[in-house]
């Protein structure tokens, strides 16, 4: 046993797990692998099993023994430890225990525990969750918010006008979604997956036909320089029989799988376009405090061209989630979406809610708001892509939650299939299109390009098909240029003069970022690669003011003069929110996100 324990990959991949999982919080964090998070031994039978899987699915990926990368082989890896990736993985362990198989299921985790990363402006439709656990209630879901009221307010400088909520969201419930994925962690660990938090999928493995065979985690302990520090320890493959990508929006991984096999030309076909998300947790006054309160905004701050807008949802125990969506596809190098969030808090019908509260946590992510005619070909040889990392975000309802689950269900039942029964993966793309995701995303794929023509006409676009073509338009509108294109050279726009921060309710970027708890060893290779290094002080400063500088919430791109007084970009990548905004928005595409070490960015608990 002791030989085991020393020589295994899997019992290396817990320990780390079990390390960062301890970091935890949150009351429904839960146990690490190896047990309870206090525990300081492995229980004999446990490690037993381990042993008789681990050994015949350990093996090395090369044959150089100094740089060799250990392996352990699955049947089903999953990449991204989300709604998706953990629905995928219950899916798959349920479909076992009815039909008595045995498929092992990986999920790996870039996040120092599940959920760290789960950022997302969430009322919650539980229609997946119903299919997946119909006892959720039974079983203690951290799900007990019903929405109580939903309005709709439309804002100018000084007012707000009342409109017709289009949401529908009798039935469903005000939740912190990173409490939910850590209960599904839960759930998947009774049932057997094993999950790995902390390690950050780096590299896509092939083998000599194209196909897709697993995944490789970057190597730890590398210095800024690249040479190797005293804790360095090489990358492990995890190597699976299907992989599946559930990476959330942007994920770098997906993206390059999309690139390889031209999924997006086999899907639908039109570019994906995309949203950043900026968020906080207040807690106020008990006696402003309504529990299951939901409003949305549109209008201010943004200016007309501009697509956007605001939420306010009212959790328990006094706590508040608001936030600000500001479409990527803005024209003005000069808008600062931060900013404009700091500005949208001093409206006279905000500032009074939120006066007297205190700031919880801070965080911002993007999100997709293609919808129907941005949906890949989900399908690659070797594995398909899931939730948000395809897309399924339904714009108009500002929910994308129940339909990331529900894909996740759906590739689980081809994948075991395509195990069990030798059918095609395939299976997925006709599942999908016969599905409630699909039925959803094709009645609301007007929307989102309905503001492409400004806030007014999609306003009354937007109405005409909800109300009285109920998304059975004869006509589909396309989606303006990809999000990098839409921005216009500065010469045609003045800066923007944002307020000070006040302290009470706009704050400026450190303080929010301290909110964040985000944390990136400093002395490791930057994430953040540039294709051209010359592009930032030869292109975007000359022509678009270093949007940089603004579009990003965490001020990770500075320009900074050198010793001569020409300005410089300078990257603060420790400060990352893994928002992927940068990638997305540079005008020439000259930014690559990639991952840094497992268990770096944010750690956010009680933020939605």
């Amino acid at each position: 046993m002791y030989r085991f324990i020393k020589s295994s990959t899997k019992f290396k991949l817990l320990c780390r797990s079990k390390t960062l999982y301890r970091s935890a919080q949150s009351p429904y964090s839960p146990n690490s692998i190896l047990g309870k998070e206090d525990s300081s031994f492995i229980h004999k039978s446990k490690l037993e099993s381990w042993n008789q899987s681990s050994v015949r699915s350990y093996s090395r990926s090369s044959s150089s023994e100094s740089d060799s990368r250990e392996a352990i082989n699955y049947d089903v890896v999953i990449v991204g430890g989300g709604p998706a990736g953990l629905s995928a993985a219950i899916k798959l362990k349920q479909l076992c225990q009815q039909k008595d198989a045995d498929l092992s299921v990986c999920v790996v985790e870039k996040g120092a525990e599940l959920g760290a990363h789960i950022l997302s402006g969430n009322v919650f439709e539980p229609r997946a969750l119903d299919e997946l656990f119909p006892h959720w209630k039974q079983e203690e879901a951290p799900i007990d918010v019903p929405v109580t009221s939903d309005d709709f307010w439309l804002l100018s400088k000084n007012r707000a006008f009342s409109l017709p909520s289009p949401f529908h969201n009798k039935g469903n419930y005000v939740i912190s979604l990173s409490q939910l994925v850590r209960w599904l962690g839960q759930k998947a660990e009774e049932l057997g997956v094993e999950i790995y938090p902390g390690f950050a999928a780096s590299e896509i493995l092939f083998n000599e036909h194209n196909e897709v065979t697993g995944i490789a985690t970057n190597d730890m302990g590398v210095a800024k320089d690249g040479s190797r520090k005293e804790n360095y320890q090489r990358g492990v493959a995890l190597k699976g029989r299907v992989t599946l990508l559930a990476e959330g929006c942007r994920g770098s991984l997906s993206e390059k799988v999309i690139k390889k096999y031209n999924l997006r030309e086999k899907g639908q076909g039109q570019h994906q376009t995309y949203a950043l998300g900026i968020k906080e947790v207040w807690e106020i006054d008990v006696e402003k405090h309504q529990p299951g309160s939901v409003l949305h905004t549109l209008g201010w701050p943004l200016d007309q061209k501009t697509y956007g807008g605001s939420f306010l949802y009212h959790m328990k125990d006094r706590q508040v989630a608001v936030g600000f969506v500001v479409a990527l596809n803005y024209h003005n190098p000069f808008l600062n979406p931060y900013e404009e969030y700091q500005r949208f808090k001093r409206h006279p019908a905000i500032r009074p809610l939120l006066e007297g509260g205190i700031v919880l946590q801070y965080g911002a992510r993007c999100l997709n708001e293609g919808g129907y005619q941005s949906i890949p070909y989900p399908v690659f040889p070797g594995g398909a892509i899931i939730g948000c990392s395809a897309g399924f975000l339904n714009v108009p309802k500002i929910k994308g939650t129940h339909t990331a689950m529900k894909s996740g269900m759906l590739v689980a039942e081809s994948v075991f299939s395509t195990l069990q029964e030798g059918l095609k993966i395939e299976k997925f793309w006709d599942n999908l299109r016969s599905s409630w995701i699909w039925e959803e995303l094709y009645t609301a794929r007007n929307y989102r390009p309905a503001f492409e023509y400004g806030l007014y006409p999609g306003l009354a676009i937007s109405a005409v098909e909800h109300y009285i073509l109920k998304g059975r338009s004869p006509v589909t509108l396309k989606h303006g240029k990809p999000d990098h294109e839409a921005t216009s050279e500065a010469q045609v726009f003045s800066p923007i003069e944002y307020p000070k921060p006040d302290g009470a309710v706009t704050f400026d970027v450190p303080t929010s970022l301290y909110r964040s708890n985000t944390n990136h060893d400093h002395d490791q290779p930057s994430h953040l690669l540039l294709k051209d290094p010359t592009v930032p002080e030869n292109v975007n400063l000359p022509k678009y003011a270093g949007p940089e500088a603004r579009y990003c919430p965490a001020r990770v791109y500075e320009y900074i003069p050198d010793e001569t007084g020409d300005l410089k970009l300078q990257i603060n990548a420790q400060n990352c929110l893994h928002c992927k905004a940068c990638s997305i928005k540079d005008p020439r595409q000259n930014i690559e996100w990639t991952v840094p070490e497992g268990g770096g960015g944010p750690g956010y608990t009680i933020i939605q």
